[in-house]
């Protein structure tokens, strides 16, 4: 059984593929241990270390795209939790994942605002001088 999720956070945009298989987890062809920084690769790996034994039966492809590098992989971290849920049909690591963040199967829909004129940032002002 094969199943297509999606995660994204921001601008970045994240595809997993989930099949049955040995545990290889892969982001954009490179095995998830590799992923640099760290931080990410923590942040990447949270819907294995909520529950334990998932791992090993399943294998993930994701490709990710566009934002950041946090921004990637909060948007994998969606797409591989949802994956999971997906495939193993359980309400109960659903109910787990929630419980834990509900971002994990929920993507956030904030968006930077885009900068408008007479000021430095979006809603910042340059200063103005009386004398």
């Amino acid at each position: 059984m094969v199943i297509n999720t999606s995660g994204k956070k921001k601008t970045a945009v994240a595809r997993a593929t989930v099949r049955d298989g040995s545990g290889l987890v892969r982001v954009n062809a490179t095995p998830i241990e590799l992923i640099e920084p760290e931080i990410a690769r923590l942040k990447m790996r949270e819907p294995f270390r909520i529950v334990d034994g998932v791992r090993e039966d399943v294998d993930i492809d994701v490709s990710v795209e566009g934002g950041g590098i946090m921004g990637q992989a909060d948007a994998v971290r969606t797409a591989i939790a949802r994956g999971i849920v997906e495939h193993t049909r359980d309400a109960e690591l659903r109910d787990a994942y929630m419980a834990f963040d509900r971002s994990l199967l929920v993507n956030d829909v904030r968006q930077s605002e885009p900068k408008k004129w007479g000021g430095p940032g979006a809603r910042a002002r340059y200063q103005k001088s009386y004398r």
